[in-house]
């Protein structure tokens, strides 16, 4: 051990001792501590695509033990992604909790993903204090109960949350919007070292808004302040691609994509592309189509694709038999992943160099 770690050693047993009627507060990141920074599990947004997107590895998503903001206009598929991963807490045994302040639940969308309603507990609250007060609440009582079960909270919407202030006033009095930045501002300070500590994922979704008169960089905006775009490990802005129709022009669902503007978990500003069907919800498969045609995986010739399997057989087949193909073999579906994960993970030590840099002038979230 060199003079720097003795000293390095030296300096955080003695904060650690300064600090002892707190929690640790010094640790080294070599792996011989569990530190804050540690991510505990992740929790997929049912888009294996756009959990590789955030986490930049296989089996990822959004991180438990941290914030994570998802953002959109109207009918930009918010609240169906926000379910979507209530969804896959509760396959892991976790605890889904739906905080409710727009009273427009679909109930039988919620059961068509796979959300056990018997086991979700729903809240509708209306101000941003009650939303931070039951937060607290419910990861008090986990810590008092069971630790190792992860909970996940989704708070849908932020922008729709009034304060208690609001509430009480004539609807021609103005100027409240700071008072609820602010509420929102303290209350997160608090929310955010309360969840780091425990096994729970914390989910806003949130209204993307227009910044009037701006010309230059990025014209959207969200709610509430800066307090949640600060805290928040992960901000996923979604925009509606267009409709998704039958032969007969009856919508189905929507084209979905998935921009990381912010993300603490892996490279930031990737995106994903996925189909959310109003009847089944997202089409995980179908977004690896996505993937296998952007980095030349699978070969297009009109309306047949072609690809090679695991045993160095082509298969040709058409858009609509492939979620047939891929979920019914078990050893091309693991094939196909693996080269998808190859091909969408950033090697951080990889170098590149100046000719396989693309520039554009595209502004982040248009």
């Amino acid at each position: 051990m060199s003079v720097n770690d003795v000293l390095a050693k030296s300096l955080a047993d003695s904060l650690n001792k300064k600090f002892k009627d707190t929690n640790k507060v010094a640790y080294f990141l070599d792996g011989s501590d569990v530190t804050p920074t540690d991510i505990k599990e992740f929790i997929s947004t049912g888009s294996s695509t756009l959990d590789l997107a955030i986490s930049n590895r296989p089996d990822g998503g959004i991180a438990v033990g941290r914030i994570t903001e998802i953002n959109g206009l109207e009918s930009s598929g918010k609240s169906l992604l926000g379910a979507h991963i209530l969804a896959e807490t509760q396959k892991k045994d976790g605890v889904a909790v739906y905080i409710d302040t727009e009273t427009s639940v679909s109930q039988q969308f919620m059961e068509v993903i796979g959300l056990d309603l018997n086991k979700m507990l729903y809240l509708h609250l209306e101000t941003v204090e009650e939303i931070f007060e039951a937060i607290e609440e419910i990861v008090t009582k986990v810590r008092e109960s069971d630790k190792d079960r992860c909970v996940t909270i989704l708070v849908d919407s932020l922008a729709a949350a009034s304060t208690k202030i609001e509430m009480d006033a004539d609807f021609d009095k103005d100027g409240y919007a700071t008072s609820k930045a602010i509420i929102i501002s303290k209350a997160m300070r608090k929310i955010t070292q309360l969840i780091g500590r425990e096994n729970v994922a914390l989910v806003f979704t949130n209204q993307l808004r227009q910044k009037l008169g701006v010309m230059f960089g990025d014209p959207w905006t969200t709610s509430g302040g800066k307090a949640l775009p600060f805290h928040a490990s992960t901000r996923i802005r979604l925009k509606n691609m267009g409709q998704i129709k039958d032969t007969k022009k009856n919508v189905l669902g929507m084209k979905c994509r998935a921009q990381i503007v912010k993300n603490r978990l892996g490279p930031p500003l990737r995106h994903a592309d996925y189909d959310m069907y109003f009847d089944r919800g997202i089409d995980n498969y179908g977004g690896w189509l996505n993937v296998m045609k952007e980095h030349k995986l699978v070969k297009v010739g009109g309306a047949w694709y072609t690809l090679v399997d695991h045993n160095g057989e082509e298969i040709k087949f058409q858009s609509k038999d492939w979620e047939d193909i891929i979920s019914t073999n078990d050893e091309l579906r693991e094939h196909i992943y693996q080269l998808i994960c190859e091909k969408a993970i950033l090697k951080y030590k990889e170098k590149r160099g100046i000719d396989d840099v693309e520039f554009t002038d595209e502004v982040i979230g248009d």
